[in-house]
C-alpha cells in the first residue's frame, strides 16, 4: 500500500471499541482523542467515534468528539465501561466493502480499533481488505483485555483493575467464609487463559487466608482430584475457599463450563459462559455429595469484573491512556513513511528489565497480526506444580498491575 503524507484529503479520524467492556477501555479511547487533538488539523480532521464498534459504521452511527476539554477526557477515562458502546462482530467481506465506502464518505484515513484478540483479527481484516482495493488507510488496534492473553503483550490494560476486583472479592469471600465455615467456589471469567483467577492469590494477605485452591485452564481439571483437594483443605484449615476459572477443561480438553452454558455463540465462535452460575452449581453439587462438605456455597463474579467503579488501578489506567496515545503517534509515523511504524499495526506492552522492585512498561509498534485472533497462556512457571495454586513468580509479576488493597487484620 502506498505511504499517506500529511496532505492527503484522507485525514479523517475513526475510533471504535469492541469486544468486552473494562475499567480502563475509556482510557485508551481518550489517548486516541487527545493524542488526536493535540496533534492538530495538519494532521488529523474530524474524531469520529463511532457507537458499537463497526456495527456503528456500518450503521452510520457516530459521536464528534470535536473540542473534547481535558476535564471532559479525565473525567471519561476515569469511568468504566465502553463510553461509545461496543460490539461482538467480525466484519464479512461485504461488511468490509461497506466500510470502505463509508470512510470514501467521510474521508476517512486512520481508524483505530481498541479492543483484544477477536478485535485485532476484525482491525486486521479491514486493514488487508483495504489494501487489496488500494483504499490510502493506516489502522491501529490498541490492546484491551481483562484476560490479559493478548500475545504480543506482556499484560494488557482493563487486566489490572480486574484483577484487583478479583482479589478484593475474594478478601471478602475469604473472611466470610472464615465466620461460618465450609467451602466457598467463586468462579472467575477466562475462557482459555488463567490470568483472572490466578490474581485471586494476592487475597491471602494472612497465613491460612484464601483462596486455599485455584483452578486454571492451563491445567487438565480432575473431579476425583478436586474433590480429594478439598477434602485436604478442608482438614487443613477447617474450611475451603476455591478459585475457578470458567473456562476449567478436562484432558481431552473439553470445557467443563460450556456443558452447561447452553451453546449460545458470538460471531468469533466463543461459547458464552459468564452468564450462567451453572459451573458453579455443579462443582457445589459434587462437593456436596462426594466430599462430605455439608455447608457449600457458590457465586460467578460474571460480568461484575469488567466494569466495576472506584477499583481502577493507577497503573492501569496510565498504561490505557500511553496504549491510546502511542497507537496515534504510530499511526502518524506509519503515513509519514517511518518504517518502523507499520500500516496495520498493534501497540505491544512489554515490562521493562529493571533493579529487583522496580516496574517500569515500554510500548513498541508491532504487526497487527501479532495480537490478533491467537491468545497466549499463563507462563508454566506461574503455575504451582500441584496444579491447583500458583507460584511466587505470579504474585511477583501480578502486584504492580493490580496496584494497593486494603488491609486485612484478623484474630
Amino acid at each position: 500500500m502506498k505511504k499517506k503524507n500529511a496532505g492527503s484529503k484522507f485525514n479523517n479520524v475513526v475510533v471504535a471499541q469492541s469486544g468486552g467492556p473494562s475499567m480502563v477501555i475509556n482510557g485508551s479511547l481518550m489517548g486516541v482523542v487527545c493524542g488526536c487533538r493535540d496533534a492538530g488539523k495538519k494532521h488529523f480532521g474530524k474524531i469520529l467515534g463511532a457507537r458499537h464498534g463497526i456495527a456503528g459504521i456500518l450503521g452510520r452511527d457516530y459521536h464528534e468528539f470535536g473540542k473534547v476539554t481535558d476535564d471532559e477526557a479525565i473525567a471519561i477515562a476515569r469511568t468504566p465501561s465502553s463510553a461509545l458502546g461496543s460490539c461482538r462482530l467480525k466484519p464479512t467481506a461485504e461488511d468490509c466493502r461497506k466500510i470502505f465506502e463509508e470512510f470514501k464518505r467521510l474521508e476517512v484515513g486512520y481508524f483505530f480499533y481498541i479492543g483484544g484478540n477477536d478485535s485485532a483479527d476484525a482491525a486486521r481484516i479491514v486493514a488487508e481488505e483495504a489494501e487489496k482495493d488500494g483504499y490510502p488507510l493506516v489502522v491501529y488496534h490498541v490492546p484491551k483485555t481483562i484476560d490479559c492473553d493478548l500475545r504480543s503483550c506482556d499484560h494488557t490494560p482493563g487486566y489490572g483493575s480486574a484483577a484487583n476486583f478479583v482479589a478484593r472479592a475474594f478478601m471478602g469471600d475469604d473472611l466470610d467464609n472464615r465466620a461460618l465455615g465450609g467451602c466457598k467456589i467463586d468462579v472467575v471469567m477466562g475462557r482459555d487463559a488463567g490470568f483472572l483467577t490466578a490474581a485471586s492469590a494476592l487475597a491471602r494477605t494472612y497465613k491460612g487466608a484464601g483462596p486455599h485452591l485455584i483452578y486454571l485452564p492451563e491445567v487438565p481439571f480432575s473431579v476425583e482430584g478436586f474433590v480429594k483437594d478439598v477434602q485436604a483443605a478442608m482438614k487443613k484449615h477447617g474450611r475451603c475457599v476455591v478459585a475457578v476459572s470458567e473456562g476449567i477443561r478436562d484432558k481431552k480438553g473439553v470445557s467443563i463450563g460450556a456443558q452447561f452454558a447452553g451453546g449460545e455463540k458470538d460471531s468469533h465462535g466463543n461459547v458464552q459462559m459468564s452468564g450462567t452460575g451453572a459451573l458453579g452449581d455443579h462443582l457445589a453439587k459434587i462437593v456436596k455429595a462426594r466430599a462430605g462438605v455439608k455447608r457449600v456455597r457458590a457465586d460467578t463474579f460474571g460480568y461484575l469484573q469488567r466494569s466495576f467503579p472506584g477499583v481502577q488501578s493507577a497503573s492501569d489506567l496510565q498504561e490505557a491512556l500511553t496504549a491510546g496515545g502511542m497507537a496515534v503517534a504510530c499511526a502518524l509515523g506509519a503515513a509519514s513513511g517511518n518504517a518502523e511504524c507499520p500500516t496495520k499495526g498493534t501497540i505491544g506492552i512489554q515490562r521493562k528489565k529493571a533493579a529487583k522492585g522496580a516496574y517500569e512498561a515500554e510500548f513498541l509498534p508491532l504487526p497487527i497480526q501479532d495480537a490478533a485472533k491467537y491468545t497466549r497462556s499463563l507462563p508454566k512457571n506461574f503455575i504451582a506444580k500441584n496444579g491447583h495454586d500458583v507460584t511466587s513468580a505470579f504474585v511477583e509479576w501480578a502486584k504492580p498491575l493490580v496496584g494497593e488493597l486494603p488491609p486485612i487484620a484478623v484474630l
